[in-house]
């Protein structure tokens, strides 16, 4: 009896260490008891390192914002970040050693279209969740991709509110166009030669330089030929700041705009004084207006997370995309996995106060909303709805 006894009980052992081993083994990857572990790939350091700070900063600030209150069903969240130096070639060997050896859950806060273009198929094929990332490029949203989730506005919105703008609130029809010569361009590019043909418009003259870099004197040239009423920006804020102070030295008259991902609180530290009358389109609203709750709250956690720290366009919307992770992992049932973290994500709209994100079936950007704002002499970033009475015009 006792014999007999002893089997039954090692055969409940031994299936119970069976589920608890299978348990173990089904643990997604960056899951643990205590944490959860996030991985950025983004520009660090090089000519557009603010973009990749901003985001980092405003991505802590929600995740620690949660932790601070007992994190996620008792998991803290962590986040990883890797420099690529908006160089797409690193950004590879980057996305490759944060998802195989770091094993993140997901990626959150790329920064670029070039190396977005570069990281996100090496996700995908891993089934890696890929959010928040710091570009407009239409090659992440169309076709869908379950594994993308992208939180702002595209860059082909962003540049038909440029053209239905610059031409209905200030009749201008000579526009110019100034773009990085890589995807990011080039996609700029693309929106705004859509939203002119749209007018029957086209371009009067074309400038470009090389990313990474500040080389924008022929493109300057290029486009001086052909005095235009306006010249649209496509680049991140040292070459476009170059960019204009030197239109400003040779007396080119005309309206600068420029897009949001041009890191725009850089942009106006660049320019100083040759910014006033600057157009940037923005894909969040003003990180200053604390009547928002999602401002509000975002303010508060930057300046828990340091107190130094300034609020500005890019770690606005890092926070959010830390924000929907945070919010999105909340409605999880049951051990959090990759798949029901973007299940959480498409089945209802999360609504931050002032700031609504939709997803669906079939749908993986959040918002669609673009802002306008004007650049000051101080510095400071008026928001307007339109174009009318600007300085300079």
């Amino acid at each position: 009896m006792a014999s007999s006894q002893l089997r039954i009980a090692l055969a409940l052992f031994a299936g119970l260490s069976f589920v608890l081993l299978g348990k173990a083994v089904r643990a997604e990857d960056g899951v643990s008891d205590h944490k959860i572990l996030f991985g950025q790939v983004a520009a660090l350091s090089g000519p557009a390192k603010d973009l990749g700070e901003g985001m980092r900063q405003g991505i802590l600030a929600a995740f620690n914002e949660a932790n601070r209150h007992g994190g996620i069903f008792g998991r803290t969240l962590e986040l990883q970040s890797l420099d690529d130096g908006y160089e797409p070639e690193k950004t590879i060997g980057a996305t490759k050693e944060i998802i195989e050896q770091d094993k993140v859950f997901a990626m959150v806060g790329a920064v670029g279209t070039p190396t977005s273009r570069a990281s996100q198929p090496i996700a995908t094929a891993a089934k890696v969740p890929f959010i928040g990332p710091f570009t407009g490029g239409q090659f992440l949203r169309d076709p869908y991709n379950r594994y993308v989730v992208n939180v702002r506005a595209s860059y082909y919105e962003e540049t038909e509110a440029w053209i239905e703008h610059l031409t209905k609130d200030l009749g201008i029809t000579k526009i110019a166009i100034l773009y990085q010569d890589d995807a990011f361009g080039l996609a700029g590019l693309e929106g705004v030669q859509r939203a002119m043909a749209k007018r029957n418009l086209s371009l009067v003259a074309f400038g470009n330089f090389k990313r990474n870099t500040t080389a924008v004197k022929s493109a300057l040239l290029d486009i001086m030929k052909a005095q235009p009423e306006a010249v649209v920006t496509v680049g991140p804020y040292k070459p476009v700041a170059a960019f204009i102070k030197l239109a400003h030295q040779v007396k080119l008259n005309a309206q600068f705009v420029a897009i949001s991902f041009v890191g725009s609180d850089s942009l106006a530290k660049e320019l100083g004084s040759d910014g006033t009358g600057v157009i940037i389109s923005q894909v969040v609203p003003s990180p200053w207006d604390k009547s928002l709750p999602v401002v509000a709250a975002y303010q508060s956690a930057l300046t828990a997370e340091d107190a130094s720290l300034k609020p500005g366009f890019v770690s606005l919307e890092g926070y959010l995309v830390g924000r929907l992770v945070v919010e999105a992992l909340k409605r999880v049932d049951g051990e959090p996995t990759r798949e029901k973290l973007l299940d959480a994500i498409a089945t209802a709209p999360f609504d931050f106060g002032g700031v609504k994100l939709t997803y669906g079936p079939t749908k993986n950007q959040g918002s669609d909303q673009v802002f306008f704002t004007i650049l000051q002499a101080d510095g400071t970033f008026k928001p307007v709805d339109r174009l009318v009475g600007m300085a300079g015009q």
